[in-house]
């Protein structure tokens, strides 16, 4: 039944391969868009909430090429960038490209 609703809806998890993490906080409205695209992409990510965290946030700006604002969103370890980009991703038809790709 799930699976006639997602066709139904045009989502497709089971073509979801990739990797997915992404770096929060809580309360922050591009982050819960963000999450919201990938929840409805179907997919299952990891996500590092780091609310008042220091040090996870300079962990995060390491990984994100020194950007140090939320979300920073990351595909089988590539930095896509925050919400603006994944949604950009998404409009140009590329997400679906990157989710479909196994982590290598």
């Amino acid at each position: 039944m799930l699976n006639f609703i997602n066709r139904l809806l045009g989502r497709h998890p089971e073509r979801v391969k990739a990797n997915v993490e992404i770096y929060t906080w809580q309360t922050c409205p591009y982050c819960i868009r963000a999450k919201l695209l990938l929840w409805w992409k179907g997919v299952k990510y990891t996500e590092y909430k780091i609310d008042g965290d220091e040090a996870a946030r300079a962990k995060m700006a390491e990984r994100a090429n020194g950007r140090r604002t939320v979300p920073q969103i990351f595909i089988n370890n590539r930095h896509v960038g925050g919400c603006d980009e994944l949604y950009k991703l998404n409009a140009q038809g590329e997400l679906e490209k990157l989710l479909s790709q196994p982590q290598v």
